[in-house]
């Protein structure tokens, strides 16, 4: 963005982020690192989704991604925009809030809660940062009002890698632990320390921990394949947990990428029921299958997972990433690969990455690291591709169904012109359904007029009207006509 597209910090986008970080400061004391943006010289215009290829068969929803500096960890002050964003098929923002704290965004998404559509991610700062750092889950309702906050309990901090939320009305979250570990043994110090990987099951209206599991108390440090430190005083990070999603028979699908391995978890007592590739793969990797620095292993049909496969971390890359289908054969132990998916121009990602499955046999795919978000039809044919912007990422991206219906009304912003038109802008950050603006013009509050038409043309419609008007105010309507919302009338600027 330039610097002339920026917005004004009295412009109406900034406006109604304003409004929004307003409405949700009551919680901030509950650890909602938001802060005003206006207080920073640097706009906080959403970041811009370029769109690459686009399909009429690119079906499926808006696109969530929650761009952010890119890379595995990123403490300190961001210098680009990053927050949770929609945006539409032609990467025009929907809804954005923008974090100015030093804390990013992940796996922003749409999931169910109480039987109701919300939205949901993790923010914190940093993926697999220190333990201490800590990360809040958000969940936010239709008119973006943030209706819980999940912690980590029994005094443990979240990581931000994932925000699973269940049919039970709990949530999934992932945790990074240093424990104390003589690794003598393995060519290290004796008073080591290890990052282990936690799964907590939170009780949402509550925080109750339901189940709290341990990778040490499961998996062995033999089974990593992440080198020692050669700082012996560096943790180790030899699990580096990265997902945990429920399997079709209610037990949990485990990922670490350090040890190429999925678990399979019972749900109740946390043994380990199977594992999929590593050193102990309990199944006989059948061609293709094998996997290394994977992500989102999810259920994919009856014993079948669909694998995010790195097959890279930044010094080592073994082959492109891909999406694999995996077939288990549980009586004979085999797994079979089913299907894979590389990008045509064999994108290898070294962090981070999913794959999500839409209607009639598409994929949708975030390739992490690389900042590109790609669909598939059921060909494998590319039909979607889109980017954010250089020198930032999005840890993962998903294509969903959603209608927001802002609990705050539309906001114009007229500016007056040298030549005798004035500039109109409509903001309406979330609104979903806003299918035109309607401008009204007119010299006092109380003698407006229509005086133009403008489609949606996103988050910050502009319009530009032949004459000169002193005061101006926007409609939204939908597609049939009917009025969504109605700014309050506002004072042009000279």
């Amino acid at each position: 963005m330039t610097e002339a597209s920026r917005p004004r910090l009295d412009s109406p986008l900034v406006n109604v982020i304003r409004a929004l970080l307003r409405r949700l400061a009551p919680i901030a004391a509950a650890g909602l690192a938001l802060l005003s943006a206006v207080a920073h010289a640097e706009s906080p215009a959403p970041p811009a989704i370029t769109v690459l290829q686009r399909s009429p068969q690119a079906r499926g929803g808006l696109i969530f991604v929650a761009p952010k500096p890119a890379g595995l960890a990123q403490p300190g002050q961001p210098s680009l925009p990053q927050g949770p964003l929609i945006v539409d098929d032609q990467g025009r923002p929907v809804w954005f809030l923008p974090l100015t704290d030093g804390s990013s965004a992940a796996d922003f998404r749409v999931q169910r809660y109480r039987h109701e559509p919300v939205l949901t991610w993790s923010q914190g700062k940093g993926l697999g940062g220190l333990p201490e750092q800590g990360t809040t889950d958000y969940i936010l309702d239709r008119s973006y009002r943030v209706v819980a906050t999940v912690h980590a309990g029994n005094g443990l901090n979240a990581d931000p890698h994932e925000f699973q939320l269940t049919a039970r009305d709990t949530a999934l979250i992932t945790i990074y632990h240093a424990v104390p570990r003589d690794l003598s043994a393995l060519g290290g110090p004796s008073a080591g320390q290890v990052i282990e990987g936690v799964i907590q099951e939170i009780e949402i209206a509550t925080g109750r921990v339901l189940l709290e599991w341990h990778s040490l108390d499961h998996v062995g440090l033999e089974e990593s394949f992440q080198p020692l430190p050669v700082d012996p005083a560096a943790l180790w990070d030899y699990f580096h947990l990265n997902a945990v999603s429920v399997d079709e028979d209610g037990n949990l699908l485990v990922s670490a990428r350090h040890t190429f391995t999925v678990y399979k978890l019972d749900r109740r007592t946390g043994a380990v029921l199977w594992r999929l590739g590593g050193t102990k793969s309990d199944f006989r990797l059948g061609e293709g299958v094998r996997f290394s620095y994977q992500h989102n292993p999810i259920a994919a049909g009856r014993n079948t997972l669909r694998i995010f496969d790195n097959a890279a971390n930044g010094s080592t890359a073994t082959a492109p990433s891909r999406v694999i289908w995996v077939h288990l054969d549980l009586r004979d132990k085999v797994a079979t690969l089913v299907r894979s998916l590389e990008h045509p121009e064999r994108l290898s990602a070294p962090s981070q990455g999913n794959a999500q499955a839409l209607e009639e046999g598409d994929t949708f795919v975030g390739w992490g690291q690389v900042g590109r978000i790609s669909q598939f039809d059921r060909h494998g044919d590319l039909v979607f591709d889109a980017s954010v912007p250089h020198g930032e990422d999005t840890y993962r991206a998903y294509r969903l169904p959603w209608v927001g219906k802002p609990a705050t009304a539309p906001i114009a912003d007229g500016q007056r012109n040298a030549d005798g038109t004035t500039t109109v802008h409509a903001v309406w950050n979330g609104a979903t359904e806003v299918d035109r603006w309607e401008v009204l013009g007119g010299p006092t509050p109380d003698q407006l007029r229509f005086v133009a038409r403008q489609d949606w043309d996103g988050l910050d419609t502009s319009t530009v009207v032949s004459r000169a008007l002193a005061w101006v105010q926007v409609v939204a309507r939908d597609r049939y006509g009917g009025a969504l919302g109605r700014s309050e009338p506002a004072a042009t600027a000279p």
